[in-house]
């Protein structure tokens, strides 16, 4: 069982470009390990980290429907 993606992967995973992978990466946005001059993932770390980025869209919407919900009259 391969667990361990590379940035290509996981650009492909996510459908994202590997720039966008790169750059959440370097920031610390998107877990990842560098081993030497390569970054490396593990699936499950990124299917954890897309889970808590779901439960976050799905606060801000439901918060941003509650506002909107108090703002009509």
């Amino acid at each position: 069982m391969n667990d361990i993606l590379t940035l290509q992967e996981v650009a492909e995973y996510l459908k994202l470009s590997e720039r966008t992978v790169y750059g959440y990466t370097q920031k610390g946005l998107l877990p990842g390990i560098k081993i030497g001059a390569a970054w490396r993932f593990r699936k499950t770390d990124i299917d954890a980290w897309l889970e808590q980025q779901r439960q976050l869209t799905e606060m801000s919407t439901s918060k941003r429907e509650q506002e909107n919900t108090e703002d009509r009259p």
